[in-house]
């Protein structure tokens, strides 16, 4: 099969369909956040699997996301840190927030979430330290801030996740002036030269087109 964007969306749907199957809950958040006119920019289901898995891999019970959205990933990430666990969730714009507060509720994980509605630099500083994993899937332009708030928020052996950084592999532009691609090489370069983390990144392609993460520790 030659490697083209429909041939990565049906082996994605393959690969949806044959490691993650159906859930109800999370179906109807994606219905509501289409219905609400949100963008479709949340993660695809594998990636939603896949954080799960790192949450539930590393045994973290205090997770923080930059970036709600809809909720979609947030059910997944309330879903993994089990009952006792706690995520909180910070989301710019309320009328999303609304979206996503009703979506977690019907998903039966509201007790698990705390959503704080504003912008990520404003509400950062409001929280107290000790989050075992953060996945940051907000504005670009400011991933060197969430990043270093991952750092301070966390601990050695805290999981960051910095979701986007393949950007179609404009990444390796030295010069582009899209403002996207700017804060994810900046993002990038600051977790290869910051002493505070280790990391690495993979690009992907699939239902969201070329692009990719970064995963890395704080040390």
């Amino acid at each position: 099969m030659e490697s083209t964007p429909a041939a990565w969306s049906q082996a994605d749907a393959f690969l949806a369909d044959t490691l993650v199957g159906h859930d109800p809950a999370l179906e109807a958040a994606l219905e509501a956040q289409r219905a609400a006119g949100l963008p479709e920019i949340e993660v695809a289901p594998v990636a939603g699997k896949l954080l799960d898995l790192l949450v539930r891999i590393s045994g973290a019970r205090r997770v923080l996301e930059i970036g709600t959205l809809g909720g979609y990933s947030t059910i997944w990430l309330a879903r993994a840190v089990g009952p006792e666990g706690r995520v909180v969730t910070i989301e710019a714009e309320a009328d999303n927030a609304a979206v996503a507060r009703a979506s977690i509720d019907a998903a039966g994980v509201g007790d698990r979430v705390d959503i704080r509605i504003g912008r990520g630099a404003d509400v950062l500083p409001t929280l107290v330290a000790g989050f075992d994993l953060v996945f940051i899937d907000a504005d670009k332009e400011s991933n060197t801030v969430y990043l270093d708030w991952a750092a301070k928020l966390g601990h050695p052996g805290t999981v960051i996740v910095l979701d986007n950084i393949g950007r179609e592999g404009e990444i390796v532009r030295e010069d582009s002036t899209d403002s996207k691609v700017i804060g994810t090489r900046d993002g990038l370069r600051m977790l290869g030269d910051d002493p505070r983390f280790d990391a690495t990144a993979l690009q992907t392609v699939g239902a969201k087109g070329w692009d990719g993460v970064a995963l890395a520790l704080v040390v």
